[in-house]
C-alpha cells in the first residue's frame, strides 16, 4: 500500500471521526431548539427529535414575559461588562511585568506564586467568609471580584508577551518611551489573538458561572441567569402569572419553558464565538509554547 493511499485513508477516517464528534456536540442543541418550538402534547409524548412538532413560539413568549428571567439576564450582562473588563485589565497589567525576566526581581517566584493558586485554593468556607466580611453579599461585586485575576489567562498572555521580539521595545526605549507606552502602544496592539482568546475564556466563564451566585446571593432576585436556570422550580407559581402568561402556559409545559430559557442563554455565546474563533487557535498555540 503506497504512502498516498495510507494518507487518504487516514484523512477519511479522521474526517469521519471528527464529523461524528461534531454531530454529537450539535445534536443536543438542535434537539433543545426543536423542543422549545414544539407544542406541549408532542413534547410530553416524547415525539420531538430534531424537528419541531406543532410549531409554536409560546415558550419564548412566556419566557420573555417573565420578569425573573429578564432580571437575571440583566444581572448576567452587567456581570459580563464588569467581569470581563476587570479580567482583561488585570491580566494585561500582571502578564507584562512577569514577562520581563531580566528586569523584574524574583520574577520566577512571582510566577510560581500565581501557579500555586491554580493548584490550590482557600476553599469554599474561607471564600464565603471573606466575601461576607467585605460586605459584598447580594451585590454584583461578589460575582466579579473573587475571579478578578484568571491565572490561566495570565499565563497565556505572559507567554505571548515573551514571544514578541525584544528589539521592538528596545527601539521604543531609544525614542524615549517608557514601560507604560511600550505596553499600550506596542504589546497590546500586537496581542490581538491572545486577547481575543483570553477575552472569550473570561466571557464564557462569567456567563456560565452559577455556583457563586447560589452561594453569595441570599435573594433569588439577585441571581445571574445561569444560577436562575439552575434553580428553576419544578412547579411554577401560578399566582404570580399575568393573564397573558397564563394563556401562554396552557399551550406549553415545563420542558418547553426550560428548553426555551436554556437556548436563549446560549445565544450570546453562539453570537460571539464565530467572531473570535479565528483568533482562538492562534492565541492558544502562541500563548502556550514558551514556559
Amino acid at each position: 500500500m503506497t504512502r498516498t493511499i495510507k494518507t487518504h485513508l487516514f484523512e477519511i477516517a479522521n474526517y469521519t471521526f471528527l464529523g461524528a464528534l461534531g454531530l454529537m456536540c450539535i445534536f443536543p442543541v438542535v434537539h433543545l431548539l426543536a423542543v422549545s418550538f414544539s407544542g406541549a402534547a408532542p413534547v410530553a409524548a416524547g415525539e420531538v427529535f430534531l424537528w419541531p412538532v406543532d410549531f409554536t413560539t409560546s415558550a419564548y413568549e412566556f419566557t420573555l414575559q417573565r420578569l425573573e428571567f429578564l432580571r437575571a439576564t440583566g444581572i448576567s450582562v452587567l456581570r459580563i461588562l464588569l467581569g470581563v473588563s476587570l479580567n482583561m485589565i488585570l491580566t494585561i497589567l500582571i502578564a507584562y511585568p512577569l514577562s520581563k525576566e531580566s528586569v523584574l526581581k524574583f520574577r520566577t517566584a512571582y510566577v510560581w506564586y500565581f501557579v500555586f493558586t491554580i493548584l490550590f485554593s482557600g476553599g469554599l468556607v474561607p471564600s464565603y467568609l471573606l466575601v461576607r466580611n467585605l460586605g459584598l453579599l447580594d451585590s454584583i461585586w461578589a460575582l466579579v471580584l473573587p475571579t478578578a485575576v484568571p491565572v490561566f489567562n495570565v499565563v497565556l498572555m505572559l507567554n505571548f508577551f515573551r514571544g514578541i521580539p525584544k528589539g521592538l521595545e528596545e527601539a521604543a526605549f531609544m525614542d524615549g518611551a517608557g514601560y507604560a507606552t511600550s505596553l499600550f502602544r506596542i504589546y497590546v496592539p500586537l496581542s490581538l489573538p491572545v486577547m481575543a482568546t483570553t477575552g472569550l475564556f473570561a466571557f464564557v466563564t462569567h456567563w456560565n458561572a452559577w455556583f457563586d451566585g447560589l452561594i453569595f446571593m441570599n435573594s433569588m432576585s439577585n441571581y445571574p441567569l445561569s444560577t436562575y436556570l439552575q434553580t428553576l422550580n419544578v412547579t411554577l407559581n401560578l399566582n404570580a402569572l399575568s393573564t397573558e402568561q397564563f394563556e401562554a402556559l396552557t399551550k406549553i409545559n415545563q420542558k418547553n419553558v426550560k428548553a426555551a430559557q436554556i437556548f436563549l442563554s446560549l445565544v450570546p455565546i453562539i453570537a460571539v464565538y464565530p467572531f473570535l474563533q479565528r483568533y482562538l487557535v492562534k492565541g492558544m498555540i502562541i500563548g502556550g509554547v514558551k514556559g
